[in-house]
Order: structure tokens, then sequence, then C-alpha cells
């Protein structure tokens, strides 16, 4: 357990721990994503064979109805219900947050509004190397789902025996989507962004990943949006003299379970600092000497999770400005959020809270302005528009006004 002060360069190098990749890295995903772009299949096949170890064909990328049914085989009922309430829970949660189309009207004739659509086409990248990560499929599913994406595709790497691991085909079934594709690393991403002959080009990426699909999905920003670009994962943890230690040490060793996972302690106690110094798990201890001083170290971190273990968390929950989610009290936890709580666990990761929100609603939706005026509504400012259009040397636009007023 390392211990860093407030005012050291070492605090400073952790609020800027950043996620950029060096020149090597950058470069070798950019050679990837082209060979994909311009080989489609072809490539896809190639780097499944050197990266993953394993070789298939092109009809072998899209898993079909027998492994999908089969993945049933041997699943524990009590585990597929276990599901089933992680779905309704999430799904419940983003329902609260579904806009609505919305316009305004005057006396003048002027109407103007919002119309709110669905992406059509979402992809979501599902990681499968240290474990199925089946609670990604729901927690990033479901937001688009509720959204209305009329198309959702999953890509994932396959296992050794060129198949996919079943929880991640079962939670997929259970949740209707039935295009499930075999690929993993940058070059999946590259196969979602360009689109293959096997594989559909989308409109949205979305999905955690390894370094080489964050900085896949940073290179293909453009041609396809995405989510975020997420790092290993983190959580800081805020605690006063009320916390039970062997839950916050609890915490952090659930944290050191990612590869590698960060965790941070933040507290004045120096009974919680000795107690978790004490104990065999990787972190970082800050000491405090106030709540005030503890928060604006959050906030300038701006973690993934932030737990706050403190008397009163509500009250410290006003002084939060960056952090992807926030759990209050002792009662819960990270891994609470990260299963069965409502909200997705895709968020944002290496300081990017700042500026980033967790998965929702908003990442599936998109606004089309509607403008409608009358002609005695436009009369009205149409000497305004003729000024600024000739301010800014646009005289074929102040002429498109007069063309009605003839």
């Amino acid at each position: 357990m390392k211990v860093i002060k407030p005012t050291s360069k070492e605090l400073e190098k952790l609020a800027n721990r950043g996620l950029d990749a060096k020149k090597r890295f950058r470069d070798r995903v950019a050679r990837i994503i082209e060979d994909v772009r311009l080989n489609g299949d072809d490539a896809l096949i190639k780097y499944t064979r050197k990266f993953d170890k394993v070789k298939m064909k092109a009809r072998q990328l899209r898993v079909n109805t027998g492994e999908i049914n089969g993945s049933y085989q041997d699943m524990d009922p009590k585990l597929v219900s276990s599901f089933k309430v992680a779905i309704e829970n999430v799904t419940a949660f983003y329902k609260k947050q579904l806009k609505k189309s919305w316009k305004i009207k005057d006396k003048d004739g002027i109407a103007l509004g919002e119309k709110i659509t669905p992406i059509e086409t979402v992809g979501i990248y599902i990681p499968a190397g240290t474990a199925p990560l089946a609670s990604t499929v729901y927690m990033t599913v479901i937001p688009a789902k509720v959204a209305g994406a009329k198309r959702i595709v999953i890509i994932t790497p396959p296992n050794e025996y060129a198949s996919v691991q079943p929880y991640i085909l079962v939670m997929a079934n259970l949740l209707g989507v039935d295009e499930v594709y075999k690929a993993g690393g940058a070059q999946a991403i590259a196969a979602m962004a360009f689109g293959t002959k096997t594989i559909p080009k989308v409109d949205k990426i979305v999905g955690p990943g390894n370094p080489y699909v964050a900085e896949a999905k940073r290179q293909v920003y453009g041609y396809a949006d995405i989510d975020m670009i997420a790092g290993p994962s983190e959580v800081v943890i805020i605690a006063d003299e009320s916390a039970n230690s062997e839950y916050i040490a609890a915490d952090m060793a659930a944290q050191s379970e990612h590869l590698m996972g960060l965790s941070v302690l933040i507290t004045k106690s120096k009974r919680l600092i000795k107690s978790i110094r004490q104990q065999p798990i990787k972190g970082i201890v800050i000491p405090v000497k106030s709540l005030n001083e503890a928060v604006e170290i959050a906030n300038t971190l701006a973690p993934e999770h932030l737990q706050l273990m403190v008397k009163d968390p509500k009250k410290l929950l006003n002084k939060v400005r960056n952090a992807g989610a926030v759990f209050l009290g002792e009662y819960s936890p990270t891994a609470l959020g990260d299963y069965i709580a409502g909200p997705s666990h895709v968020l944002p990761t290496g300081g990017s809270a700042r500026f980033f929100s967790g998965l929702s609603i908003w990442d599936f939706l998109k606004g089309i302005h509607v403008i409608s005026y009358s002609k005695r509504a436009l009369e009205l400012v149409k000497d305004d528009i003729k000024k600024i259009a000739e301010l800014e040397g646009l005289k074929k636009h102040s002429e498109s006004i007069d063309a009605r007023f003839k």
C-alpha cells in the first residue's frame, strides 16, 4: 500500500494519468485498422489466427442458431434467474431517461422544436479475454434497446474452440440480440467502423476493452461514433472515522481483480490508514486534513467509481463534480453498480469523467432541429439576417431572404 501526500508530484501524475497511447502502439493499431478496411473478412481471420490462436473461416464469423441454442446446455437456472433480475433493474433505470421530441409555437407563426430519433445501428464490443463479461452485455444492450436502436450487433473474441462464451450468448438471447460475431481487439472495432462482407458497418460503437480496443475506438471515431475511450478500472474511496475498514479493504481488493485496476483511499482517519496499510492489497492512500479536501482531490482525480463511506454521504455528494458513478454509504459497494443496481457499468476512466458521462440513453439518441417560420415571422427578422450575412460576406445568403419578398 502506497501513501502519497496531497501536495506531491505523485498526486499530480495520478490526476493526469490520461489515456494517450505511445506512438509505437498507435501505429500498430493503425496498421490493423487499415488492413481490415481494405481486406475485410480476410484480415479478421488472419488476426484471429495471429492474436487469438484460433483458426476460422469466414462463414464462422457469425454465431449460428445452433450455437445460441447450445449455450443453454448445462446453464444453471438460478444464474439465468439472476440475469433476469439484472435485466429488469437496468431496463427500469433507462426507461426513466427517455427523451421525447418537443416543439414550441408563437403567435407570429414560428414553430421550433427537436425531433428525437434513435441511432439506427449499434455495435457493441464485449471483452472475453480473462473472463466472460456477461454483465457488459446487458449494461450496453439495454440502453440501446430502450432508446429504440433498430439494429444491435455484438462482437466478441472467440474462445479456443472458435465459439463464444455461453454466458455471453445466453444473455444476448435473453435480450433478443441474434447478431453476434466472433472477433476481438482492434480488428473487431475496425470491422464495425468500416463493415466487411460478413459484419455490418455500424453508426455507433460502444463497450469496454483492452488498450488495443481503446486506441482503435479513438482512431475510427468519425467513421462511426463511439461512447468513450475507456482505460483500466478504478475506484476512489472517501472515508471518515465512521467507516468500516474491512469493507474498505474488501472493495479495494475487488478492484485489484481488474487488470491494472486502481484503488485509492482518501481519508483523515489515522485508524483507517493504519488498518488499510496492514492489508495485503495493492492501492494508494492519500491522507487529508478534512472531508472538503478529500472531495476536492476526488474531483481532481475524476474517478470512474467514487465511494463515499462517510457519516453523511448525501451532504458530501453535493460537492462532487467529477465522477463516473457515485456510491453512497457502506452498503453501496462498487460491485453493486457493476452487476445489479441499474445504471450501466460502462463509465469514463483515466480522469475523463471531467468531460464524459456513463453510458446512457443519450448515447443512442440524436436530436434533429426543426424550424418553421411563416412569411410574416420571416419578415420580422429579415433585416437582422441580412445584416449578419452581409457582415460575414455571404451575399447570396442575404439574397435568399430578399427572394421571398419581391
